[in-house]
């Protein structure tokens, strides 16, 4: 099914609840600096700020191209700096059963930049993001230089560990009830996921909300790169060749500091730093943009500058 069909035919039992088309997030959500390519049939949205080295930066799962906007605000002055929306995440455009049968993560992320004429990256990605870019530097080590990673996974992940504070107990039981993730439940999970929930604007909140009320998609999460049943990702991940650093949010009750050494022991193939964010939760960039910039800047200029 095409974007437009699926934006124009929503089925009957959706209809009550308050989804966004496609077409009115971009109307909300698109800017001067929205671009769009076609990538294996699939509608890309992307923005590509700044000069300098270049950066590619990819988002995790439920999030969008937005989880970086506080981080290139702070590095474009310096950086060419990359982004896309994951299809069918964001502005992206929806996938189809065809390419999710045929095309892989790493295929869009070379595909754009290819398209771009980009060479050589500095990849930076967060939780799922994090993965594709173990994925893509194993698979193409002449295309990335180095990885800076946060909150990824390196196993299947597991939520039985999880306590939940009574709000978002409350807020994750109406959702599932009435199956579909109301504002109070978004906010309830960013200040959980979070080590500081007051990080999280209220515009931030807000285009989480937005960004997953889109009118379901037939194959919304196709396109993520997943660890499975671990086999294939531990092969991938022991293959990445150019040098790591881990930011890890030391607060996240998802993956905690554990996670990051279990991660560190799978990439045997090169360097990796850890560095630890003791009040910082799952999503580093989007609750200390800052922090996160200064730190990216500095593996790349400091401690590992291009020959």
């Amino acid at each position: 099914m095409t974007a437009s069909a699926q934006e124009a035919t929503p089925a009957a039992a959706e209809a009550a609840k308050p989804y966004l088309t496609l077409a009115e997030l971009r109307a909300r959500y698109g800017d001067e600096a929205s671009r769009y390519a076609t990538i294996r049939g699939l509608e890309i949205h992307y923005k590509d700020e700044g000069k300098g080295p270049v950066l590619l930066m990819v988002h995790g799962s439920r999030s969008s191209l937005k989880q970086w906007d506080g981080v290139v605000a702070a590095l474009k002055s310096r950086y060419r700096i990359i982004r896309y929306d994951l299809p069918a995440a964001g502005l992206s455009g929806a996938v189809s059963d065809e390419a999710a049968a045929t095309v892989q993560p790493t295929d869009i992320a070379e595909g754009l930049l290819a398209q771009l004429g980009v060479t050589k990256v500095s990849f930076v990605g967060v939780s799922s993001g994090g993965t594709l870019g173990l994925f893509l530097a194993a698979k193409r080590p002449d295309l990335v230089e180095r990885l800076i990673v946060a909150n990824t996974p390196s196993d299947t992940v597991r939520t039985d560990h999880l306590v939940y504070p009574p709000a978002f107990a409350k807020a994750l039981a109406d959702s599932q009830a009435a199956k579909f993730e109301n504002l109070e439940f978004w906010n309830a999970y960013l200040s959980y996921f979070s080590g500081d929930g007051s990080r999280i604007s209220a515009e931030t909140r807000r285009a989480y909300y937005d960004m997953n009320r889109r009118v379901p998609e037939k194959n919304p999460v196709a396109l993520v790169a997943k660890i499975g049943d671990g086999v294939e990702a531990h092969k991938r991940m022991a293959e990445v060749k150019a040098p790591v650093l881990l930011i890890w949010g030391a607060a996240d009750p998802l993956l905690t500091p554990k996670a990051a050494a279990t991660l560190e022991g799978y990439l045997t193939g090169t360097q990796v730093s850890t560095i630890l964010l003791p009040d910082v939760g799952h999503y580093p960039p989007t609750e200390t943009p800052a922090r996160v910039a200064a730190l990216v800047a500095a593996y790349i200029e400091a401690a590992t500058p291009t020959k």
